[in-house]
Formats: C-alpha cells, sequence, structure tokens
C-alpha cells in the first residue's frame, strides 16, 4: 500500500524527458543559479563517475580537474535546477563507480572513447 502511495508522489516530480548518459560519459551539466533577482545559465562539464538512487532520488556524480585539482559534485537527475544534460563524449568503462579516477593524475584520467554507431 504505501509502495504505491510513494510511486504516485514521485511520479509528479520525475522528468519525462529525462537525458540519457551512462557512467564514464563527459557532460556539461547546465544548471540555473539565482543571483538576486537575475538568473543565469552555469555549466559544469566533467566525467560521470557514479549513479545511485531510483526513481525521483536517482543522483549523479560529476568529477573534474580544476587549476589541477579534483572537484566532484552531485546532482539530483530529475532537478528542476538542471535546465539540460549534454553528452559530449561516452567512454568505455567496466565498472559502475569510476572511483578509482580519483587517485590518477593527468593523462592517466583519460578514457577510451566508446564508438557511436
Amino acid at each position: 500500500m504505501s509502495r504505491a502511495i510513494m510511486d504516485l508522489v514521485e511520479k509528479s516530480s520525475i522528468k519525462e524527458d529525462a537525458p540519457q548518459f551512462e557512467i564514464g560519459d563527459t557532460v556539461d551539466v547546465h544548471l540555473k543559479i539565482l543571483e538576486g533577482s537575475k538568473e543565469r545559465i552555469q555549466v559544469f562539464s566533467g566525467v560521470v563517475i557514479a549513479r545511485s538512487g531510483s526513481g525521483s532520488r536517482e543522483m549523479f556524480a560529476v568529477r573534474r580537474i580544476v587549476a589541477g585539482e579534483g572537484v566532484e559534485r552531485k546532482f539530483p537527475v530529475h532537478s528542476p535546477r538542471i535546465e539540460r544534460i549534454e553528452v559530449k563524449r561516452s567512454g568505455i568503462v567496466r565498472r559502475a563507480k569510476l572511483y578509482f579516477l580519483r587517485d590518477r593524475v593527468g593523462k592517466a584520467v583519460r578514457l577510451k572513447e566508446r564508438r557511436r554507431s
């Protein structure tokens, strides 16, 4: 009974046009940022290293290198603050979580690209 109620509540907050991306993909996440009364779009680009959760609670983590320092950020997939997610390139991976990239530096961070057909 309670699971059916949860599904009804979640259905209203799930995006119909949810973006299709996988772990290992390099993505641009376009976020709506509110500064005072103005709203602007800020882009966070990086590699998707993890996905977790399901339904409206689904999250994904993106990692990038800024000034030689690794920066990770987690985003809800169905957040209204995310305008869109663009997939720049797809990486070949054999893991569900790419936490091993945290220990790598420089060119070792790169993933092989998956050929799109």
